[in-house]
């Protein structure tokens, strides 16, 4: 195997074997488990590529920016970041668009108001996984799904095969070794709950929003390039879907594949170190 000297963070089940993955938890071999908040477990310029897609909008703002500078820490000189996220710019134009169509009553434009105001808001105030989100998918009666897709992809396709496929589960499709490992999990959890009494709500509110899922910040053109030059990057330039400075990037796969991006709503920035 060619291991390059290339760095994807925060990469999920979105990784490539050439490259250097590393992610919260590991369900591959082929993915380093390190918690993100603590650094980045390499030494100093050790690679010539760094990358993370829809990462650092979970990091609080601080912690965010120590994120980045670890990311210079690790690159080479001359080394290339590249980051996406969700981009705020196009949301918040999506809003203003919609907001409008929708008081002059434009056929269409109310179902897109309300997933605009999910995409803007429903990741930072959720208190459940999925928030309202999952429900609006779930959701056939609101005839949106080409914007969903147009707007969010792959991702939320999936959703849609998992909520929308109305085969029972049944129990025999769980192991019995995955139903016996829930066991200790599910006694802790019914103990907590007899402790906490009715305090137990507020306590699972606020471990949910602790472990990662929520948004904890927005970024846009100018906020990113600004916390990308303070961590001492260069040359910070918006691209296009596909397009990269880093060699042989189109084999990677990683923001999408023939052409399908895997997360539409990004904003992508590339710098230099």
């Amino acid at each position: 195997m060619t291991v390059l000297p290339y760095l994807n963070l925060g990469c999920g089940a979105t990784y490539h074997k050439d490259w250097t993955n590393v992610d919260f938890v590991s369900n591959s071999e082929e993915v380093l488990a390190h918690n993100l908040l603590l650094g980045i477990p390499f030494p100093d310029n050790n690679f010539s590529v760094v990358y993370h897609s829809h990462v650092l909008e979970h990091f609080p703002k601080d912690k965010a920016r120590e994120f980045i500078k670890e990311c210079y820490r690790v690159s080479k000189p001359g080394a290339i970041i590249r980051v996406a996220i969700p981009d705020l710019e196009q949301i918040a134009l999506n809003y203003i668009k919609y907001l409008n169509d929708s008081l002059s009553g434009l056929s269409g434009a109310a179902e897109k108001y309300d997933w605009t105001m999910l995409e803007l808001f429903d990741q930072v105030v959720r208190s459940k996984t999925g928030g309202e989100m999952i429900e609006y998918i779930k959701d056939t009666s609101n005839q949106n799904d080409s914007f969903l897709l147009e707007r969010n992809g792959q991702e939320v396709k999936r959703i849609m095969d998992m909520y929308r496929n109305n085969s029972p589960v049944s129990l025999e499709s769980f192991s019995f070794t995955k139903r016996i490992a829930g066991i200790p999990k599910r006694v802790k959890r019914k103990l907590i709950a007899l402790l906490l009494g009715k305090e137990d709500v507020a306590y699972q509110i606020g471990k949910f929003r602790m472990e990662g899922e929520i948004h904890q910040w927005m970024y846009d053109r100018y906020s990113l390039k600004k916390i990308l030059e303070d961590a001492g990057f260069k040359n910070v330039q918006v691209k296009n879907k596909f397009e990269s400075s880093i060699p042989n990037w189109e084999l990677f796969n990683l923001d999408g594949k023939d052409n399908i991006l895997r997360k539409p709503d990004s904003l992508f920035m590339e710098a230099i170190k």
